[in-house]
């Protein structure tokens, strides 16, 4: 993927004599560099040459696999350490290994202030300072005293306790209490409903809770008398010290109150049962696209194992890195790489979505966001959309996302910047970029083009970023590409499940190949399930194509209190090996790497007997400029695909103008001429990305505001709950299917 332009003949000219003059000067310090690195070439190989490698190959010899990497063919990866086999442990060993050494840091708030907007809108705006950080000795020590005031007010080892909280500092330390005090830690998102939070903590039967003053009194508050085993709740902030006002039974503490009282003498010398490898560390509730949310059983050796196969895809892991926490440490990427991180002496600095970035919502005009104060080496992406993006400027929304399925949005939207500059800007950047993309897949680096042109782009993440790892959906090959380019690190797919601790595949630093997740992890491995419903067999050629299963010591122990029935997608095979049925359909390369295809569930037969995989339409129809996000609904008893589809507001509002179509957002999106029009663009990306006549929805639904958790139209890792869809769209379904 090459950007294209009409580029003047003399400006090319002067951009390669710029480069060759850079290399004439730079030769002799990349020579000596060249031979320093000569060793390490001859034993791996250029990058380019590790690229073309294997991954990983089938250990049976047949295309259905078991696949595993080349480097666990004969036996899978259990732990990082010697002896350091559960989750207290971790943080045990860097605390011991590193004691003084910065752990978890969280920005001092400085000032908070109203700004009032020209529409009479007021947001909270903030002035933050410098981090504050918490050594690794200091850390263990706050959640040994935590565990042990915890043990003081009655909470029992191998007996749930929940935490619900934001990601901060204190949600750390208070999980690595519970570790240490063998407290099984059950996960709640913050942005969970009420009915959704009362589920999970009476299926728990939790008698205390670990939460904020804000989402106590916001949140939990209203639904306390839902919940009638809960006695305790644990507020992780230090104001205020007091509350009135709250049901009879139930305490309300601060958490360094509890702390004080786990250090009492008496409390800090009790002795403490240290958890097994195989007890249960997490009960991870998910947001489910379907039906009230699951808790996944993780053990201790299931999240050993798997911070154990990532660690081996990220390139020099060590003390010097630092990682910067915002998304959501109820999710098992976010838990996973922290914890990695932990388990080698990383910094661990706070942040969210609203004070990522300089320009970022909470951020005022003028200060620092986190990103730039802390200047992270690693970074961790899911796909989540926050904000709307029509309201900012391309570089905000580089920073705002940074995620998967949200990349694709950052790519239109900043080539949409390029075409806005002046002519010479453009047709440098256009240069650049091409060079650099020819480069990469050469294996070699671009230190001028990095300099002059994408630093502005990189700085947005801090400027020194080295690895960005990306969950979720696969990102589309011109995302992938633009994000190599002008964030100059490696972007690195991921493929992984709750239910397999988030581990499963990640493609390797110096694989630039595009629409693949890499191979599997040294910690996993895969088989491909014949469906023969969908049409995918291991003989299908050229790829071997199936239904995924992954196994190996990262699956976990299945769903908390479900019966059997729902536990049908984890299986034992003869060998006592657990697997887990991802309903993902991939197909295996040549060189081991896997690319995902399908899914099961989103394939719906029309009454004219065609398949529609309703997810690839979506992933299809997303790439289009006018797409911001979009829902594919088939009825089994109809000839057709109908669509909701959330328009970029950008696009949408110049298309309107384009043709005279005049009205507020809410009135253009209820305009059958907008649809139409819509329709039109979304057909013709369809054709261009060769949907099948049957596939391309032929009625769609225009929706102005977007889908979020707060909407219930999508889960907390923002995966469309169709059913929500469908009920939330009822008269739309009617009227598009010819009902009114």
């Amino acid at each position: 993927m090459k950007l294209k332009d009409e580029v003047n003949p003399v400006i090319v000219l002067l951009f390669h004599v710029l480069l060759g003059l850079y290399t004439l000067i730079t030769f002799v310090p990349s020579s000596l560099l060249s031979m320093v690195s000569s060793s390490e070439q001859i034993r791996y190989g250029t990058e380019e040459e590790r690229a073309r490698r294997a991954k990983a190959k089938s250990v049976s010899g047949r295309p259905e696999g078991p696949y595993r990497a080349v480097g666990a063919v004969k036996r899978l990866r259990t732990t990082l350490h010697p002896g350091v086999d559960t989750l207290e442990k971790v943080l045990e060993y860097s605390a011991a290994k590193f004691p003084q050494r910065d752990f978890l840091g969280t920005r001092e708030l400085i000032c908070e202030e109203d700004e009032k907007q020209s529409n009479g809108k007021v947001f909270k705006k903030v002035i933050l300072g410098k981090y504050r950080w918490l050594s690794y000795e200091k850390a263990h020590r706050a959640a040994a005293q935590l565990g042990s005031g915890l043990a003081a007010l009655g909470q029992q080892p191998k007996t749930n306790i929940a935490i619900f909280c934001e990601t901060r500092a204190e949600w750390m330390i208070a999980a690595q209490a519970c570790f240490m005090y063998n407290f099984p830690l059950v996960t709640l998102y913050s942005t969970l409903g009420g009915p959704a939070i009362a589920h999970g903590l009476n299926e728990a039967q939790v008698s205390h809770i670990i939460t904020s003053r804000e989402l106590l009194e916001t949140r939990l508050k209203a639904i306390l008398i839902e919940v009638p085993r809960l006695q305790h709740i644990i507020v992780v902030d230090d104001t205020p010290t007091s509350w009135p006002g709250y049901p009879r039974g139930i305490s309300v503490h601060n958490m360094a109150a509890v702390q004080q009282l786990g250090a009492k003498p008496d409390n800090a010398s009790r002795e403490r049962k240290q958890p097994l490898p195989t007890d249960i560390a997490v009960i991870m509730y998910t947001s489910g696209s379907t039906g009230v949310p699951k808790g996944v059983m993780i053990s201790h050796s299931n999240l050993i194992a798997g911070i154990t196969g990532m660690a081996e895809r990220v390139p020099n892991l060590c003390e010097d890195d630092t990682y910067i926490g915002y998304l959501p440490l109820a999710h098992v990427l976010e838990l996973s790489a922290e914890m990695l991180c932990v388990a080698h002496g990383c910094r661990i600095g706070y942040s969210s979505p609203q004070t990522l970035a300089d320009q970022s919502t909470k951020i005022k005009k003028g200060s620092k966001g986190d990103t730039s104060v802390l200047q992270p080496t690693l970074m961790a992406a899911v796909p989540v959309n926050l904000f709307k993006l029509s309201v900012l400027s391309p570089y905000q929304r580089i920073v705002r996302y940074g995620m998967s399925e949200i990349m694709d949005r950052i790519y239109k939207n900043v080539m949409a910047k390029v075409e806005e500059m002046s002519y010479f800007q453009r047709t440098l950047f256009t240069l650049a970029f091409n060079y650099k993309l020819e480069q990469l897949g050469k294996g070699n680096s671009t230190p001028l083009c990095d300099r002059l042109v994408f630093k502005k782009v990189r700085s947005l993440l801090g400027g020194r970023t080295r690895v960005l790892l990306s969950g979720g959906a696969p990102l589309s090959a011109a995302t992938q590409r633009f994000m190599n380019v002008c964030f100059c690190c490696p972007v690195g797919q991921g493929y992984g499940l709750t239910e397999t601790c988030g581990a499963g595949t990640i493609s390797e630093p110096w694989d630039y190949s595009t629409g693949r997740v890499g191979g599997p992890l040294v910690c996993s491995e895969f088989k491909l399930k014949d469906w023969l419903e969908g049409g995918y067999r291991s003989t299908d050629k050229p790829h071997p194509r199936g239904e995924i299963l992954i196994g190996g010591p990262n699956v976990t122990m299945g769903y908390y209190k479900n019966d059997s029935k729902k536990q049908d997608d984890f299986v034992v095979d003869e060998n006592g090996q657990r697997w887990f049925c991802t309903g993902d359909i991939g197909e295996f390369h040549s060189d081991g790497c896997l690319k995902i295809i399908d899914r099961k569930k989103d394939l719906v037969k029309l009454q004219a007997g065609e398949y529609v995989s309703l997810g690839k339409v979506e992933a299809m129809l997303k790439n289009c400029s006018l797409v911001d996000n979009i829902c594919a609904y088939a009825n089994s008893d109809e000839t057709y695909v109908i669509g909701f589809v959330v328009p970029n507001q950008k696009h949408f509002l110049a298309l309107a103008e384009e043709y005279g179509v005049r009205g507020s957002l809410i009135e253009l999106c209820d305009n059958s001429t907008m649809e139409e029009l819509v329709l039109k663009v979304i057909t013709e990306a369809a054709l261009a990305a060769q949907l099948e006549r049957f596939e391309i929805p032929r009625k769609i639904r225009l929706s102005p505001d977007p889908w979020t958790p707060e909407t219930g139209l999508v889960t907390d890792a923002f995966k469309l709950k169709r059913l929500e869809l469908k009920s939330h769209y009822k008269d739309d379904i009617e009227r598009m299917y010819g009902g009114k």
